[in-house]
């Protein structure tokens, strides 16, 4: 009984220390300073079973702690099955793995999140310099915008649009202030992008390209003296147009496949014979600003046969930078992305010379293209597309919510029928979440950092999120949102959703392949070093290393284990954690959740290996989860970095018992279909002992968060916040705008003038007004509002109409 006694005891400090996640060699003197005292106060009554505690403590604690003998007699034979377990990684795979760097989306694989650390990154902000640019040019630009004649009158930025935008260097945003750039941070960059998109996605889009992967960002970071000292210049002042040629009709994402190619050789340049340099033969396509390019920024495979660097025939995938007006260059043409009037189309070339000069960072950078692409291309992805796609969310909230505010069906606002009521709690809620994102994400890129995986989460997870609230604001819109004209305020982001989810990746394979496929590899804390452990498996340094991360690896797996089940008996709620106020306990379940997600995992890459990747659908599956635990972190961020703004208390619970639901959803989905059942009845077992328990938002907090968006609060300001405002009524939103606070001051006396219209012979609204004023049951104030509200809902739910020539003319064109 006293040994009994004493397991147990035994068992519970061990389930204390695999928690706690306390060293192994202090757990040893642990158990040795219990067994010590076990036998000092039992001696020798329990004489055998002692012997048997400190023989079994003996033979397992003695190769744990002492490297040597467990690697003889336990890592070497792991490590062989291991190196038959790991799939094989392409050059193309190992350079995007090693590409970037980890950042907080790492802390949902250890399983125990630091929350102290999320909430010590600084919040967002601009210089002086940059809020002067956002509140002068930027503004100025955006009042000379008008999206209906750019698109379906000119096709493009009036020639006026095009001199202002290089005249005030918005395609240097990034470059250096030494090279005569602007030198923005990726805050201010995005802050730009995304005020420019909410009232023209052609001029965003014009903006944002040279300013992500193109010609500037790749010589800042690889180019030579010369070349940044020629180049970057022009490139800030506008001299130069940018584009990057990367995707052919023959390779899209899989960059190995390309087949456009460069031969090293000897030709004739400049007037000069004996040049060594590269002849070039490519077709690329769907290249943006392509049509307008003066410099050209080109990724190829380069090959060079006869030996003139070296004995290497093939050398891999190569950039290079080349002048439009080269000889052999076609460029000019443009596609249709769906009536987008951004420039975009095609170009190619055959047997173009350029000199070596040419190259991007010259004969140094031979072969490192893929690397060089990988590395900055998760910056800009990180940049640019979120700020559309919330751009796209706050223009939603601000003129969606005024809209149903202000339309009426049945003598009552549409806003107030609960099935408007849900499009519009989602609209105000993944607005929300996706602008914490947003923000969340430029904290870490101006901090230095180059997340892969957070830049592939906020490209997917906030374009699919602008598809869903665009789509709940055409359906609010109805008709008017449908019919196209310079009064619609919804069409053209509906026009070109496609356009965002399908470049830079597509999304299907973004979530399927990109995610958990680099996520769980460069964000585990143990997988990579065990992956690059192999791969130096001859020598006794790899050998060591795949040692310590193995051991560290069974360590971190028992801890969740404990974790896991601990957290999910008790949802967390004994989780101590830094962060307080009604954030507090989303964040409580955030961490129970990393425990799970992180055990699953592990059982995951233990029992199917390299197979994960190819199991799109598992894999989708963790991307899922993950891009949720980092969506809801900085949306805890977010709400934290405001002052916990009571208002704004909705908004936070809504977005984040949404993601928590979906998150579960997303890790019961792994687990329902897994293909190793024992595995999934194990991890199920430690990861939800009590089942499911999370639940999405609620009806009445729905109703909580749609009022924030039908009348004018500091909430509905703050949500909306960096979009462009005009008081011009002109404009679809200024009409909105004009019209809201009108219809609010007047629907006391709407009310009763529905209720005097029952006694009334049937008339139109305004003759109404005349009518009831003339026999005194109006007043004249109350009449000056109801004319006022009237006419500015008029002006709201207007649609626009054509005359039959203006189509013919359309299609003329």
């Amino acid at each position: 009984m006293i040994i009994a006694s004493y397991i147990l005891l035994a068992l519970a400090i061990a389930w204390v220390v695999v928690y706690q996640r306390i060293p192994l060699w202090f757990t040893s003197l642990i158990v040795v300073a219990a067994l010590g005292a076990l036998t000092y106060s039992s001696y020798p009554a329990v004489g055998s079973g002692l012997i048997v505690l400190w023989v079994v403590f003996a033979v397992v604690a003695a190769p744990l702690n002492f490297p040597p003998l467990r690697r003889a007699l336990i890592t070497n034979t792991v490590f062989n099955v291991f190196r038959k377990l790991m799939p094989p990684v392409s050059d193309t795979e190992r350079e995007a793995l090693e590409a970037g760097t980890v950042w907080w989306e790492a802390e949902f694989f250890t399983g125990q999140p630091h929350w102290k650390r999320l909430l010590a990154m600084p919040a967002p902000s601009l210089s002086p310099d940059e809020r002067a640019f956002l509140d002068g040019p930027v503004e100025d630009l955006c009042r000379m915008l008008d999206e209906w004649n750019i698109v379906h009158e000119r096709g493009d930025l009036p020639p006026e649009v095009w001199a202002f935008i290089k005249s005030h260097k918005f395609f240097g945003m990034i470059i250096p202030k030494k090279y005569d750039g602007l030198e923005f941070s990726a805050q201010a960059h995005s802050e730009v992008v995304m005020k420019l998109a909410s009232c023209s996605s052609t001029a965003a889009v014009t903006v944002m390209v040279p300013n992500s992967l193109g010609p500037a960002e790749l010589l800042m970071h690889y180019g030579t003296d010369e070349q940044k000292n020629y180049y970057l210049p022009r490139l800030a002042r506008g001299e130069e147009i940018p584009c990057f040629a990367l995707t052919g009709p023959e390779a899209g994402s899989d960059a190995s496949a390309m087949p456009d190619y460069g031969v090293v050789c000897r030709g004739t340049f400049d007037g000069k014979d004996d040049v060594l340099g590269v002849r070039l033969t490519w077709e690329k396509r769907y290249i943006t600003l392509g049509p307008v390019a003066t410099l050209l920024g080109l990724a190829f495979k380069l090959y060079d046969p006869d030996g003139l660097l070296g004995p290497q025939v093939e050398r891999g995938i190569t950039l290079a930078l080349i002048p439009t007006d080269t000889p052999g260059v076609e460029i000019g043409r443009r596609h249709n992305p769906l009536n987008a009037a951004f420039q975009n189309g095609p170009n190619s070339g055959k047997d173009v010379f350029i000199p070596m000069e040419w190259l991007i960072g010259g004969p140094k950078y031979i072969g490192q293209g893929w690397r060089m692409l990988v590395e900055r291309l998760a910056v800009g992805r990180g940049i640019s597309l979120p700020a559309l796609s919330v751009a796209s969310g706050k223009m939603a909230c601000r003129g969606t919510g005024a809209y149903a505010r202000v339309r009426k069906q049945f003598k009552v606002p549409v806003g107030r029928f609960e099935g408007v009521e849900e499009a519009l709690a989602r609209i105000a809620g993944e607005t929300y979440l996706m602008d914490a994102a947003r923000q969340f994400t430029l904290v870490g890129l101006d901090a230095g950092e180059q997340p892969a995986v957070v830049s592939a989460i906020v490209k997917y997870q906030l374009t699919e999120r602008m598809r869903r609230v665009v789509n709940d604001a055409m359906d609010v819109h109805g008709g008017s949102g449908i019919c196209l004209g310079p009064r619609n305020l919804i069409g053209f982001g509906y026009q070109s959703l496609p356009i965002s989810i399908t470049v830079e990746g597509a999304n299907i394979l973004t979530r399927s392949l990109i995610i958990y496929g680099q996520g769980a590899v460069r964000c585990h804390p143990y997988l990579w070093q065990e992956m690059q452990a192999v791969a130096d498996a001859d020598t006794a340094r790899g050998r060591r290393q795949f040692d310590r991360a193995l051991f560290g690896h069974v360590g971190l797996f028992l801890s969740n284990m404990a974790r896991g089940l601990w957290l999910g008996l008790t949802s967390a709620r004994f989780a101590f954690l830094p962060v307080g106020g009604r954030a507090r306990r989303y964040a409580q379940r955030l961490t129970r959740y990393s425990a799970s997600f992180a055990l699953i995992s592990d059982v995951a890459l233990l029992t199917l290996g390299g197979a994960v990747k190819r199991m799109e659908k598992i894999s989708g599956r963790f991307a899922d989860a993950l891009s949720l635990f980092y969506l809801a972190s900085a949306t805890i961020k977010r709400f934290e970095d405001q002052g916990r703004p009571a208002e704004d208390e909705p908004l936070l619970a809504w977005a984040c018992e949404d993601m928590l639901y979906r998150l579960e959803q997303a890790l019961v989905g792994v687990l329902r279909n897994f293909p190793n059942r024992a595995a999934a009845f194990f991890a199920c077992a430690f990861t939800f002992p009590l089942g499911t328990r999370a639940r999405p938002p609620s009806d009445r907090l729905g109703h909580d968060v749609t009022r924030l968006l039908l009348e004018p609060s500091a909430a509905r300001d703050r949500l909306t916040a960096g979009i462009f405002f005009s008081s011009d009524t002109s404009s679809a939103l200024g009409r909105i705008e004009d019209a809201l606070p009108k219809v609010i001051a007047a629907e006391a006396v709407e009310r009763k003038l529905d209720h005097l219209a029952e006694s009334q012979v049937a008339m139109a609204r305004d003759g109404l007004i005349e009518s009831t004023l003339a026999q005194g049951l109006l007043t004249a104030a109350e009449a000056d509002l109801a004319r006022t509200a009237h006419a500015a809902r008029r002006a709201v739910i207007a649609v626009d109409d054509f005359a039959p020539q203006h189509f013919g003319a359309a299609r003329l064109k």
